[in-house]
């Protein structure tokens, strides 16, 4: 049994109100450094893992985006510092799949990674191939040319929870009852941001209704918004337009927990052994994006981004059918009874920080 449980439980007990935010028990459950269930090193993916990612269903997403890396690379002139910046690179597969199939076009690649054990593994799996920063900050002072990535990351941003109570939003807090479980209790907003970005949710909801605030998302796109490179930067996630969230049928919210395959609510149970993800807020990542000059490009479902990036290479096929591998890792990826309608891709370009607002 995980400890991190117990240290949850210390860290309330030594909290002024006895209650935490559920934003820093995510992030305890995730990102703790010997016993989140990220935090210790990358996890198992695929069949004998929690999930399945676009990754773990073979090199074809990962060939699909060097094809748009090699794009965006020749819309550029080609220039000589073009670099694929990777965040959330897990174990560098994904990173592995695309240098696999830039056909020999020598293209920089770099991977944003804080966790030493994750560079560890990334290290043993690419060699010299790579190149790391440490965070989004180093990317301040170069590359001025790249290509952005990522796949499933702010998904697993911590999320501040709200809900509605009838008469105005409140912010779900975590505490421990007389037997030591754990429960949700509301409470005023623990910050500024949060009560300030509340103001713009809908107030015609049933009581109840609760939602997610990734206020973490929102950071995470200024900072590349300041990055240095000029570009584009491609995303790819779980996610939802900002009205599919006030339907009835999403009046628990979208936080669920990932264990050997099994999803469900109950995401205060076996802290730090299992997954904890959320659909995140397109139209709010979005908006953040063009407020800081970023330009909306593509967005759609997964299905649609990958098919129409494939067209090319297809047609390029002159009628020879697909081999059977790759076939099933088209459709895995693109058709809408899989990842083609669970997934959604945003693309938004970026001229250089210097022309971003703060």
């Amino acid at each position: 049994m995980s400890p991190l449980p117990q240290i949850l439980r210390d860290q309330l007990a030594a909290s002024p109100a006895g209650r935490l935010p559920f934003a820093q028990v995510m992030e305890l459950a995730l990102y703790h450094p010997e016993h989140g269930y990220y935090g210790a090193g990358p996890r198992r993916i695929g069949r004998k893992g929690d999930f399945f990612t676009s990754v773990s269903v073979g090199p074809l997403f990962g060939k699909l985006l060097a094809m748009r890396a090699l794009q965006e690379w020749q819309a550029q002139a080609e220039p000589e510092d073009f670099t694929i910046i990777e965040q959330g690179a897990h174990d560098g597969q994904l990173a592995e799949d695309v240098l696999s199939a830039l056909g020999g076009k020598s293209l920089r690649y770099l991977i944003v990674e804080p966790n030493p054990k994750y560079r560890e593994v990334q290290t043993k799996r690419l060699g010299d191939r790579v190149q790391w920063a440490e965070n989004l900050a180093a990317l301040q002072t170069g590359p001025a040319h790249g290509f952005f990535l990522c796949n499933e990351l702010p998904d697993a941003f911590p999320v501040h929870l709200v809900r509605w109570n009838g008469e105005r939003w409140e912010e779900l807090f975590v505490e421990a009852d007389s037997c030591a479980a754990f429960r949700f209790v509301a409470g005023e907003f623990s910050c500024a941001e949060l009560a300030e970005e509340a103001k713009h949710l809908p107030q015609d909801l049933e009581p109840g209704h609760t939602l997610e605030i990734n206020l973490t998302m929102l950071a995470w796109i200024r900072e590349l918004a300041h990055a240095a490179f000029r570009g584009a930067i491609f995303i790819a996630d779980y996610g939802l337009d900002a009205e599919e969230f006030f339907t009835d049928s999403r009046a628990e919210g979208t936080i669920r927990r990932y264990r050997q395959h099994h999803m469900d609510g109950n995401v205060l149970e076996d802290l730090g052994e299992c997954d904890l993800t959320t659909h995140i807020n397109f139209t709010r990542l979005t908006a953040e994006a063009e407020r800081l000059s970023l330009t909306k490009g593509e967005y759609d479902l997964q299905g649609r981004v990958l098919g129409r990036l494939a067209m090319p290479w297809l047609k390029s096929l002159e009628g020879q059918r697909l081999d059977a591998a790759t076939m099933r890792q088209f459709q895995s990826l693109t058709h809408p009874a899989f990842m083609g309608r669970s997934f959604r891709c945003l693309l938004v370009k970026k001229q250089p920080h210097d022309d971003c607002r703060a």
